[in-house]
């Protein structure tokens, strides 16, 4: 088992690169002048789902995929941006991934597959319990819950593709299920290729959803070559009782890879983690798709989440093995809280 009583940043606060590239005439309303992203910790196996809560301390996953490490079992991070320590929160996670803090300040957790929990839980943060509420649709598990957002009326939408675990595929298609705050799960999205990332807009009104097909559902011997599917991020018309319409593609990144995770600002703009290889970073897109502004990163990222009260134009980005954070112009986008 891992040493779990704490992981230090390797080189917290340190400038790695001057990240403004893009746009020239609106990037300085989107990123603060003089901004440059900076390494919080380094010591992951595989960061994902930053987010963070109204106290101003970011959690994220640290993934462990089973065949790389030794069967560890996953880890919830904390990081403390007064002091700059990084700490285990949870482990083992359930294969936690995307996570978000709900309008009561809960935190719930999309747990995937890989020996993982495969469902959605919501943890009262001052007793520390959990409870689980959303683990089978129609009588059987879900594929591998990968990523959610909330909405203002408190409904969850999250997706469902597998990227890695030997337990059997059990739902027929990937998709974006709906979970009622009656408990009620529904499936919203049938026709989003292999979704990862999802986000709705602060208007209630759009479900963006980021198909990131990478042509397998696990781990590949080395003499296959997958195929890969859609790299793209989609647009849904959201109806008011929850229900979602494909409205259009805002972006095809295909032949290269596409967005892992994404978030929105209050303004509606979308900052996308977007896994190109040759172009790796977070770009800033308007609700139309039109890009505004782009943050290299050194590694690829993963997904991405605005910070809160004083820190809500503080972006933190997961990459790969690490944490990082710019200074942004926008304040994130959050809901009411109750």
């Amino acid at each position: 088992m891992p040493n779990l009583q704490m992981f230090q940043a390797l080189t917290a606060g340190v400038a790695l690169v001057p990240t403004l590239i893009g746009n020239a005439e609106t990037g300085d309303a989107i990123i603060a002048p003089g901004a440059e992203l900076k390494e919080l910790f380094n010591g992951a196996h595989f960061t994902e789902g930053p987010t963070v809560a109204p106290d101003g301390t970011v959690y994220f996953s640290d993934i462990t995929f089973t065949y790389e490490t030794d069967m560890q079992a996953g880890h919830i991070m904390r990081y403390n941006p007064e002091t700059g320590e990084t700490t285990v929160f949870r482990s083992p996670s359930g294969m936690s991934n995307g996570m978000e803090f709900d309008a009561h300040g809960r935190l719930v957790v999309a747990e995937g597959a890989d020996f993982g929990g495969r469902r959605i839980t919501r943890t009262d943060m001052a007793t520390g319990k959990s409870e689980i509420i959303a683990g089978l649709y129609n009588g059987k598990p879900f594929n591998s819950p990968n990523d959610l957002a909330i909405d203002e009326q408190g409904r969850i939408y999250f997706t469902d593709p597998r990227y890695a675990g030997n337990e059997p595929v059990e739902q027929p298609i990937f998709g974006v299920y709906r979970i009622d705050p009656d408990g009620s799960v529904h499936l919203v999205v049938t026709d989003g290729g292999k979704p990862n990332g999802v986000a709705v807009s602060p208007d209630q009104k759009t479900l963006y959803v980021i198909s990131h097909d990478n042509g397998a559902m696990g781990n590949l011997p080395d003499e296959m070559e997958p195929r890969k599917g859609r790299m793209t991020l989609l647009a849904y018309d959201l109806a008011p009782e929850g229900t979602a319409t494909f409205r259009k593609v805002l972006v095809d990144y295909a032949p290269q890879d596409g967005p892992d995770g994404m978030v929105v600002d209050a303004e509606g703009n979308l900052w996308v983690a977007v896994r190109d290889e040759t172009r790796p970073g977070v770009r800033v897109y308007t609700p139309e798709g039109e890009e505004l502004a782009y943050v290299e990163t050194p590694d690829k990222p993963t997904n991405v989440a605005f910070g809160h009260g004083k820190t809500s134009k503080t972006l933190y980005i997961t990459a790969e093995h690490c944490l990082y954070s710019i200074q942004t112009m926008k304040a994130g986008y959050r809901l009411p809280q109750k």
